[in-house]
């Protein structure tokens, strides 16, 4: 199999990488709209480069692997459609709702699988959670707690760009919760603050949100992400529920210290950023994305699910601005 990388900055070369070592690829293309670091990663990876992303089409290619820029998702999307290529994007499929439904759209009448990068999904704590739920081993649950906190804030110019805190990060908490839970979040309240630097507030942003979603069964869901954890990368989702409680990212790598006396736990270093954290989900992601692409089947994080997720960020974005709840169905298009 001949799998194209559109877009290798960060996460494009680890995707690159990873896919280099999948025993079912034969060949990897990476191409990117900055043709020099196209070509120095190509050098470093041994593995063959397209001018741009646009050329990767016409390279033979069997899979599609989207990791540029945001505002380039959309045509690349459908560029890979209208090929009839199975096609991984990474989260959002597009800058807003408008081009998420125009993808969508399109996507209802390709017969190519399209997979959203929502890597928690492939997560071993998070699905360990979702089977826990399944289960019933947990009773009902009543709270769930949800954080994502950045060891540092990223550079202005990536938060002029990003959609925010509640679109650029907290939609990986809210599409965790959906898929743990299997339910769906019906109102929103949710608050924000700046402390930091003046970049965020300038793009119209916040540097830490909290939130209070309610599900379509009453439980309650409270979402707290930060861009400032000095101590280190900090995910996790608490469940609470009426017959027990486990927490996900709870591990001996967990960047919080207990003030109690004689308590040493964490005993390993902190998670330093997402990578070290999420290293081996993004590993596992691309690897269904293959073995789909390969003999087919169901996307396990579709255009729909990045949707659903989005819609919650606006709602949330919606009360922020007004100071009040929303029911996500206002924002539903």
């Amino acid at each position: 199999m001949r799998i194209g990388v559109a877009g290798v900055g960060r996460i494009g070369t680890f995707h690159a990488e990873t896919l280099r070592g999948h025993p079912a690829v034969e060949s990897v293309i990476v191409a990117d709209a900055d043709r020099r670091r196209a070509h120095e990663v190509a050098a470093t990876l041994s593995v063959a480069v397209a001018e741009s992303p646009a050329a990767l089409l016409a390279q033979g290619i069997d899979a599609l692997v989207i990791a540029a820029a945001t505002a380039a998702h959309p045509d690349l999307i459908m560029h890979g459609m209208d090929a009839g290529l199975p096609v991984f994007c990474e989260k959002p499929v597009a800058s807003d709702l408008g081009g998420t439904l125009a993808v969508l759209r399109r996507a209802s009448e390709a017969s190519a699988p399209v997979q959203i990068g929502f890597q928690r999904r492939f997560d071993s704590g998070y699905a360990a959670a979702r089977s826990a739920v399944q289960s019933g081993s947990l009773g009902w649950l009543h709270t769930l707690r949800a954080t994502t906190l950045d060891p540092a804030p990223p550079p202005a110019e990536y938060i002029a760009t990003s959609g925010g805190l509640f679109r650029d990060c907290g939609v990986h908490d809210f599409d965790a919760i959906r898929w743990v839970t299997g339910r769906e979040v019906v109102e929103v309240y949710a608050v924000g603050a700046n402390r930091g630097a003046d970049y965020f507030r300038e793009a119209g942003d916040v540097d830490t949100m909290s939130a209070v979603l309610t599900m379509d069964d009453a439980a309650i869901a409270v979402v707290s992400d930060s861009r400032y954890n000095a101590a280190g990368y900090d995910v996790r989702l608490e469940l609470l529920g009426s017959a027990d409680s486990i927490s996900v990212g709870l591990d001996g790598r967990v960047p919080l210290r207990s003030a109690e006396p004689g308590i040493t736990f964490p005993p390993g270093p902190p998670y330093p950023q997402f990578f070290e954290r999420f290293g081996n989900a993004y590993r596992a992601e691309l690897a269904a994305f293959v073995t789909i692409a390969a003999d087919g089947g169901t996307s396990p994080c579709t255009i729909q699910d990045a949707l659903e997720a989005s819609y919650i960020a606006e709602a949330c974005e919606l009360s922020r601005a007004r100071r009040a709840p929303v029911l996500v169905a206002e924002v539903c298009q």
